[in-house]
């Protein structure tokens, strides 16, 4: 049930171990700062390592080419489902903003050593601009979709935990991918290739990217039952977020 935020503080929770009350925005978190690193890390290097290749896999004989990126980047999404059913929306919130800073750090780190000029003798160039050397299109569009993305998935996680009483996990991972996948998805692939790609192509590419990152949410479900199952023995709380302010412009827990 819904409460009115005017009631309630700015979070409300209650300890798993005690089934006391506590504070979430001064309660210290033993593996936050662990689960904030792994999902940046996976942003960064799913964005580096996997951009740029394609690859495919072969179906009743015939090829379907997808970037190879796709393998890992679902984990962000993952991880960020585990952030936010332990940790609340407040702390997810501060992590994907950790996200945004640090990828607009690396796709200005990307283009300054990509533009210096190599020093004589050193054959790598090419090959380094192939892989580092991204269009500036396709970095507007992954960041201003993993930043909407990122939101949409934590606020329908927080939301769905509430309409859930905290049951029915999968119900909550499955279907707040299935949205915040489909806000990444809408705008990253008209944003980055519309224009560039026949329509019907962008279509195409955008839903089939879709259904497997969906798809790979649902594959990796019992590891996440695993992971928030460990998480929430060891932290000893379960926070719900029934008068926290959604707003995704602030970092305030």
């Amino acid at each position: 049930m819904m409460h009115s935020p005017s009631a309630e503080p700015a979070a409300t929770s209650h300890s798993l171990a005690t089934g006391t009350g506590f504070d979430p925005a001064t309660h210290r978190f033993r593996y936050y700062d662990f689960v904030m690193a792994a999902f940046v890390t996976v942003l960064l290097l799913s964005n580096v390592i996997g951009a740029a290749k394609p690859t495919f896999i072969t179906i009743a004989g015939q090829q379907w080419v997808y970037g190879a990126g796709i393998l890992f980047f679902p984990l962000g999404y993952v991880i960020g489902d585990v952030l936010t059913e332990i940790y609340g929306y407040a702390r997810a919130r501060r992590v994907i903003w950790a996200g945004f800073g640090a990828l607009l750090f690396m796709a200005f780190m990307s283009w300054v050593v990509v533009s210096l000029p190599p020093a004589e003798g050193w054959d790598g160039q090419a090959a380094y601009e192939s892989v580092f050397g991204q269009v500036p299109r396709i970095v507007f569009a992954s960041i201003v979709a993993f930043w909407a993305g990122e939101f949409v998935n934590s606020y329908v996680m927080a939301r769905m935990k509430i309409w859930t009483a905290g049951k029915l996990l999968w119900t909550r991972t499955i279907g707040s991918t299935v949205v915040g996948q489909g806000v990444d998805s809408l705008i990253f692939y008209p944003l980055a290739f519309y224009g560039e790609w026949e329509t019907s192509q962008v279509i195409t590419v955008m839903i089939t990217n879709w259904l497997l990152k969906v798809s790979w949410e649902v594959v990796l479900t019992p590891v996440t039952y695993a992971v928030v199952g460990w998480l929430k023995r060891r932290e000893g709380v379960e926070v719900f977020d029934t008068a926290t302010d959604f707003t995704p412009f602030s970092t305030k827990v």
